[in-house]
């Protein structure tokens, strides 16, 4: 077992315990946001280094970072890796930059391993797609996600722009302009509100037809607690589960669902590894991270999701220019994010749900003075849910022995 504050990397890789390649690259193309959503986990996080950062990405970061994509794909013989346009909100930078963006990055992989797919996709509040723009990014292979907080305007109350003027009616008209380009529609981002209804939540978005939607436990730690959950607790199992509560009610309402209704990623995350199938998302499961970030100054950081720890907690020290994304493979901070239970605490890895749990977010762990080697701040909404959901799954199954 290896201590995460002091990770032994030369260890780790004597121990046999190979590093995942990155599959996933989140490009961040601007640092700044249209919006000013009450519960932004970047804008209102301990980490401020957008501010020092360019607000639009250069052309020479992009180009930099597209050879190093290219170079870890030949170096590692993958056949296919997703490229996701980020801010910030992307589409400040306007559609056409975007398509460059991606072409960039198609190019320079076609150039070293010509059979590789590179898949793209930009996430965006919405606010600013327009008809053309949708069509723009459709035609260059782009799909596109939406972050919402739900299908009506009072549920996006959280959601205004920075004078405090609500987002949705401009949501509402992007989501006019996708539905006309169905193949781009990547689906939507939804992050829990407590006071929200969990069933009015679920059937305002798939009213909106996506094809897929994910419920996002609010990012937090120990040391910042999310709402609904009292500061000062030390970390460990039991405790209350307000958010448990809240996604069975979701859970239940899309599990009765007819043919037809969206996928919600979350529980179909917890169904496949309660089934024994191999986790595919950062919120559960103890797959290998496989995701790095570039930001716009050339920066290769860890998931965004850090930036609620503490200032410079994504951070790696590794840049496009300088360094490869070999090297940030070897960064503690990613190894420990592929070491599975092995990089849980004790609490976790004695824990009957742990193979599906996971641990959860690694973000969630974090305490201040303690490191991220705890449960996560979420552990009793996950234990809950996780057995919530398996006692669904068991009464299918007796009904049908």
């Amino acid at each position: 077992m290896w201590p995460l504050q002091s990770l032994d990397v030369a260890g780790v890789r004597r121990a046999g315990i190979a590093p995942v390649p990155f599959r996933q690259f989140v490009l961040k193309v601007h640092s700044r946001c249209n919006l000013a959503c009450t519960y932004c986990y970047v804008y209102r996080g301990a980490d401020e280094s957008w501010r020092d950062r360019p607000a639009r990405v250069p052309e020479a970061v992009v180009a930099r970072a597209a050879e190093r994509i290219a170079e870890h794909v030949e170096v590692h013989a993958l056949s296919a890796v997703h490229v996701n346009l980020h801010g910030g909100e992307p589409l400040l930078a306007g559609p056409a930059p975007l398509v460059g963006y991606v072409g960039t990055v198609r190019r320079a992989v076609a150039e070293r391993v010509p059979g590789c797919e590179v898949h793209a996709s930009v996430q965006t509040n919405g606010t600013l797609l327009t008809e053309a723009g949708v069509a723009a990014l459709a035609d260059a292979g782009i799909r596109i996600g939406v972050s919402l907080d739900g299908g009506t305007a009072a549920l996006n109350h959280r959601r205004v722009g920075h004078n405090g003027r609500p987002s949705w009616p401009a949501a509402t008209r992007g989501l006019r302009h996708l539905a006309r380009r169905p193949e781009a529609y990547a689906g939507v981002l939804c992050t829990i509100d407590l006071a929200s209804d969990p069933v009015e939540v679920y059937e305002s978005l798939a009213a909106l037809e996506p094809p897929s939607m994910d419920l996002l436990l609010p990012h937090a730690n120990w040391s910042s607690p999310p709402p609904g959950k009292p500061a000062g607790r030390e970390p460990g199992r039991g405790g209350p589960a307000p958010y448990a509560d809240w996604l069975i009610r979701a859970f239940d309402r899309w599990f009765e669902a007819t043919a037809g209704a969206p996928p919600v990623r979350l529980f179909a995350e917890i169904i496949g590894l309660l089934l024994g199938l191999p986790s595919g998302a950062e919120a559960v499961g103890t797959s290998p991270v496989a995701a790095v970030v570039i930001e716009t100054d050339g920066a290769i950081e860890q998931v965004d999701s850090l930036k609620t720890a503490y200032e410079g907690a994504p951070a790696t020290g590794f840049d496009v220019f300088r360094n490869s994304f070999d090297e940030a493979l070897d960064h503690p901070g990613v190894v420990a994010r592929q070491l599975g239970t092995d990089a849980l605490s004790a609490t976790c890895r004695s824990c009957p749900v742990v193979a599906v749990c996971g641990g959860g977010n690694y973000a969630h762990r974090y305490l201040a003075g303690k490191g991220f080697r705890n449960p996560s701040v979420h552990c009793p909404d996950l234990e809950k849910l996780i057995r919530h959901v398996a006692s669904r799954l068991r009464a299918v199954a007796d009904t049908r022995s």
